[in-house]
């Protein structure tokens, strides 16, 4: 199989762009649209499932038994090219689309949601360097995560600041060619993994400021002086993922480390969203088709009153609903991915895809314990694992309901200007 692997990865090193949605390989209906995936991405597929399937999957429970972060596991992904798959060739990357990179996070999401995020939350961190940085400090920060295993984390969340960006006051004052940077950021994945961050800061000392152009994204080494790591958060679901707490005192950043300038700050951070949504989307997707699955599997096999359960309609109206949702979540991610891959703005779709799929997630984890009964509720059994881990999927990467406002927003802008 590994030989196999190798083939597979070597051939994502080689690509030099995005799959071509022009290619022969897809099978186009005379509308244009297609829903297949082209062989390039059928491979990423395969390979993204062999990995979840025969790696993550058995490690799942134990992990989350554990909460023990699954070293060996990333490390592995980046060995077989699935860690950094939206790093351009020009940096050691695949130089691969959204849409492979949502691929990659539905199967592995599939087999767990907290190694998923292990490995996502490592592209946050990479994406504001990857739309904004320049060439200096893609080749630096982007070219070593290719050349060695190390990961990168997105450094934005404040105790008293996470949807209200604005209410942001970890600070970095320019002295001279550097700056010194003070504060406190919070539930920060792959808090003590990451070899450096991307840290959004308030540069206008005035809190009145709007954030739009008061804060500025700079690159931040975790081992410089002045930066300290807190304890393992202890959550709710996604156990083995590393969540926590980072403090900054008086660590000096050079000059070189500014993204764009100051003030760019907030549109980079929201800029990232925007690639990084989908991939979350997806992850969720393959949480809901697990459920499914599960589910489906337990129904045929237990009976209740002499014929199996899935013969109830209860049951079995139960399992349509699941799946309805978890494949209407897949073409939206499909949609958002396909905006930004195109080069479009995608901000309204990723969000929508965000909403539905953390909705459809949770809906499938919570039918598939009920479908369990009371072995749903145990924790011999896999579903109670999803149930939990669903939860955080309405929360990270912005909430459900800055999701809608976003949507909201976004309705009455296109009302404004007659687009309605």
């Amino acid at each position: 199989m590994m030989a196999a692997l190798r083939r597979v990865t070597s051939c994502l090193r080689q690509r030099l762009c995005i799959p071509d949605f022009a290619s022969t390989s897809r099978v186009r209906h005379s509308s244009g649209l297609c829903f297949d995936y082209n062989d390039d991405q059928k491979a990423i597929q395969e390979l993204a499932r062999k990995f979840a399937r025969e790696e993550v999957l058995p490690m799942a429970a134990e992990l989350d038994r554990t909460m023990e972060y699954p070293q060996n596991l990333v490390k592995k992904a980046w060995e077989l090219g699935l860690l950094n798959p939206h790093v351009s060739t020009d940096y050691g990357g695949p130089g691969l689309g959204v849409t492979e990179d949502c691929i990659i996070g539905e199967e592995v999401a599939y087999a767990c949601t907290g190694v998923m995020t292990a490995m996502t939350a490592n592209s946050l961190g990479q994406v504001p360097v990857i739309i904004a940085g320049t060439e200096e400090q893609k080749k630096k920060y982007l070219g070593m995560q290719t050349e060695e295993f190390l990961l990168s984390a997105y450094c934005v969340t404040e105790p008293g600041a996470g949807s209200d960006v604005s209410a942001m006051i970890t600070k970095a004052e320019k002295k001279g060619d550097e700056y010194i940077l003070n504060g406190q950021k919070m539930w920060i994945t792959n808090g003590s993994k990451a070899h450096w961050y991307f840290v959004l800061a308030r540069t206008n000392p005035d809190p009145k400021a709007p954030a739009g152009g008061a804060l500025t994204g700079f690159i931040v080494e975790s081992g410089w002086e002045g930066v300290s790591i807190g304890r393992k958060e202890i959550n709710m679901g996604q156990r083995c993922s590393d969540t926590r707490g980072i403090t900054f005192e008086d660590v000096r950043v050079p000059l070189e480390n500014v993204l764009v300038g100051e003030g760019q700050g907030f549109k980079i951070a929201m800029g990232a969203f925007d690639r990084t949504r989908p991939p979350v989307a997806a992850g969720a997707v393959g949480l809901a088709q697990r459920a499914l699955d599960e589910a489906t599997k337990y129904a045929m096999e237990r009976k209740t009153f002499g014929v199996p359960i899935i013969s109830h309609q209860a049951i079995s109206f139960m399992l349509a609903d699941m799946a309805i949702e978890l494949e209407a979540g897949r073409l939206l991610w499909q949609k958002a991915a396909y905006e930004v891959d195109c080069g479009r703005r995608n901000t309204y779709f990723a969000s929508i895809a965000k909403a539905f799929s953390s909705d459809a997630a949770n809906k499938a984890a919570s039918n598939a314990v009920q479908v369990f009964g009371g072995a749903g509720y145990n924790t011999e059994y896999p579903v109670e694992k999803l149930m939990r881990d669903a939860k955080i999927y309405h929360i990270y990467e912005g909430t459900s309901q800055i999701q809608r406002l976003i949507i909201a927003r976004a309705i009455v802008e296109k009302a404004k200007q007659g687009l309605m």
